[in-house]
């Protein structure tokens, strides 16, 4: 079991490997696209359509691609293919001309997103049977963040010593071809990672248990009430309370501590299980009052807390899902699960921007509630799991 176990942590590690070289080449290119469609004469709407659009096929089409994931079976083509539009659109916008192919390129890159993540979460899946839920998914995700911190550096050294967009963009081929070289390896170690879960849990094959709904109803209340990181960089701005160069090195803390709450948590989670859901809501509702209403040493506090809820959203959240569902239909679960909380993350950030320019204290009250009110839900979800 020893054994058996360490293979499926070798795989996990394989795939945060990929998702980390994955994650600097895209993080990269997105925290330049907007000034780089601007210089290739892109208005401020087309900026704000490619970027809207963009992110609801990234997270529409998730629905379509878990569904033919179980469909198929074909968990690794789908994870290939959608990888190598991931990537490979982002060195070629070095060699784009007009806004109009560069913006494409961008919509491609997230397309190729939305085809390989539920192919990719389920493959997960398989192997944190063996090493624990919650740490298997934990680990990836902390991988994850350390690309998306050192794909932005990348950028900055390009830009600080060439100036040059497409040099930017094509150094940014470099954690792509390796991601895709990683990914080739993984493919060819573990051709049937079904293999890594010993035995199948017993849940019904056909449909999805009421938990799972109900854990989806609880998601959504999540993710529509979670503020996006640039209304709260706006807010900053604004206001002043942030001096503008610590902006960015907020986000850079909240993403080191997304990745160590994602370890910490998913240990948590494989402990006691989903409660530990209860308890990270109870903790990251209260960072609006903070980032909103306090001064800076209050936002540092805000932005820590901010990144203890996106480490468990990116982690545990995807974790429960393998035990209320059966493998032969994970890659729809995540596929449903994925669409839903982006379509409800759009709706709750643009209802949240829209109470910013009305009311400061609304908006707060509108994502404490909204955190809280998840709470019930995954103690019910707790109790069903149980039964």
């Amino acid at each position: 079991m020893h054994l058996f176990r360490a293979t499926a942590i070798r795989f996990v590690i394989l795939l945060g490997v990929v998702s980390l070289f994955a994650d600097a080449t895209y993080e990269g290119a997105r925290s330049i696209s907007g000034p780089y469609l601007a210089l290739l004469g892109a208005s401020g709407t087309v900026v704000g359509f490619v970027a809207g659009f963009g992110e609801l096929v990234g997270y529409g089409l998730r629905l379509v691609s878990g569904y033919l994931s179980d469909r198929t079976r074909r968990y690794w083509a789908m994870t290939l293919v959608g990888y190598a539009l991931n990537l490979l659109a982002v060195p070629l916008l070095a060699l784009a001309g007009q806004w109009e192919l560069a913006a494409a390129l961008l919509i491609t890159e997230r397309m190729g997103k939305a085809l390989r993540t539920p192919a990719r979460d389920a493959m997960l899946s398989y192997a944190t049977k063996a090493t624990g839920r919650g740490w298997g998914f934990g680990l990836h995700e902390a991988m994850d963040q350390v690309g998306a911190v050192a794909g932005p550096i990348i950028v900055t050294v390009v830009m600080a010593r060439q100036n040059s967009y497409p040099a930017a963009f094509a150094a940014l081929a470099i954690p792509a071809i390796l991601a895709l070289s990683v990914l080739l390896m993984a493919r060819w170690l573990y051709p049937h990672p079904q293999d890594l879960e010993p035995t199948a849990p017993q849940l019904q094959a056909q449909g999805f248990p009421r938990a799972y709904w109900i854990y989806l109803a609880a998601v959504a209340l999540v993710a529509v009430g979670y503020v996006d990181f640039p209304l709260i960089a706006y807010h900053f701005g604004k206001t002043s309370s942030v001096p503008d160069t610590w902006i960015p090195l907020l986000y850079a803390i909240a993403m080191g501590v997304d990745a160590l709450a994602a370890l910490l948590f998913g240990r948590w989670f494989d402990r006691i299980g989903i409660q530990i859901l209860m308890i990270v809501s109870l903790i990251s509702a209260f960072f609006a009052p903070l980032v909103f209403l306090g001064g800076f040493r209050l936002a540092v506090v805000g932005m820590a807390i901010w990144g203890v809820g996106m480490g468990a959203q990116e982690s545990i959240l995807r974790a429960a899902i393998a035990d209320m569902v059966s493998r032969e239909r994970r890659g729809s679960a995540y596929g449903i699960f994925n669409t839903g909380f982006g379509v409800f993350w759009f709706l709750g950030s643009a209802l949240m921007g829209i109470l910013y320019d009305l009311s400061l204290p609304a908006l707060i009250t509108f994502s404490v509630v909204m955190q809280l009110a998840s709470v019930p839900l995954f103690f019910v979800v707790g109790k069903q799991l149980r039964k």
